[in-house]
């Protein structure tokens, strides 16, 4: 299991290593674009998201556009044991470099349980399948997130954004993997299942955007 995973994330990763400035440019503009079109984000009061870094699919025009619409937005801050703590997201001037090329927001750090108060959450991946299951990298952050949240007893949108190549036929599946709700690639969106009286467009912002 874990050899054929290697294998996949070698090859997508490959994939993603081969496109231009351009098509990665062009690629952000239209999943920000399918991004807004979906309730479980845009009426959002939270959602936990990740500032895109180097060929993964862009997320900054998404993060700025939610944050403009009085979503609050928060970001993740890697811990040294590769746990999340979360910060709040102020716009891309107040983003700092951190660790492993990562861009993580300066502002004050709101421990690694803030994330359950999410209504939708973006989850980096490298490919989901028909069943929605998807392959991260492999380091374990997000299986603690999501394990968080099970804890926790919420049911946030489990959204992923992807290149359109990366939604895949199979992903190969361990028994701590968990299926999202939804995929969005520059060519439209995908759902997968969503359980009645799930969170996702559950309460307003309670407050607006700031600088």
């Amino acid at each position: 299991m874990a050899g054929a995973k290697a294998e996949l994330r070698r090859s997508l990763l490959a994939a993603r290593a081969a496109l231009n400035a351009e098509q990665r440019a062009v690629a952000e503009r239209d999943l920000a674009r399918h991004a807004l079109g979906l309730p479980e984000l845009t009426g959002a009061g939270t959602v936990a998201g990740y500032v895109s870094v180097g060929s993964e699919p862009g997320t900054r025009a998404l993060l700025e556009a939610l944050r403009t619409r009085g979503v609050r937005v928060l970001l993740p801050v890697l811990l040294p044991d590769n746990d999340l703590d979360w910060a709040r997201y102020r716009g891309p001037e107040q983003l700092r470099p951190a660790g492993r090329g990562l861009l993580e927001p300066d502002g004050e750090r709101l421990g690694p349980k803030a994330v359950t108060e999410a209504d939708a959450v973006l989850l980096p991946g490298l490919a989901v399948d028909g069943q929605g299951l998807r392959l991260g990298r492999g380091g374990g952050s997000y299986d603690r997130v999501l394990a968080r949240l099970a804890r926790a007893g919420t049911d946030p949108a489990l959204i992923v954004l992807l290149y359109a190549n990366e939604v895949v036929a199979r992903v190969p599946r361990e028994p701590h993997d968990h299926p999202v709700h939804a995929v969005i690639t520059p060519d439209g969106l995908r759902r997968f299942r969503r359980p009645q009286g799930a969170r996702g467009t559950a309460r307003p912002a309670t407050d607006g955007p700031q600088s």
